[in-house]
């Protein structure tokens, strides 16, 4: 699966459960590999806290790893997310009305 940034726990766990069921896992299956219980599994899957260690064992029995990526703008980067320059609004000097004319 392509990677994607888990930028919270619950999502964390939407994307751990994803690829285990990709692999044709079970939670008990990953507990198992991982030295936990199912239930600190399903834990992880739904973005509750486990320990740090069970992370990295979880994310072990499947076969992936943890990696710490900036997510910051690339600031020699940022002129690409400008649009092309707009001219300034002008404003018009003279009044305008909303309402039709009405011819007397």
């Amino acid at each position: 699966m392509a990677a994607t940034p888990a930028p919270n726990p619950r999502m964390l766990g939407k994307a751990f459960k994803a690829e285990r069921v990709a692999l044709g896992l079970s939670q008990q299956a990953v507990a198992a590999s991982a030295g936990a219980r199912r239930q600190t599994i399903a834990d992880l899957e739904a973005g509750r806290n486990v320990s740090v260690r069970t992370l990295f064992a979880a994310l072990a029995a499947l076969g992936k790893g943890l990696s710490i990526v900036d997510t910051r703008l690339d600031l020699d980067r940022i002129h690409l997310l400008r649009a092309e320059p707009r001219s300034p609004r002008r404003r018009s000097t003279s009044p305008t009305c909303r309402w039709p004319r009405l011819s007397v």
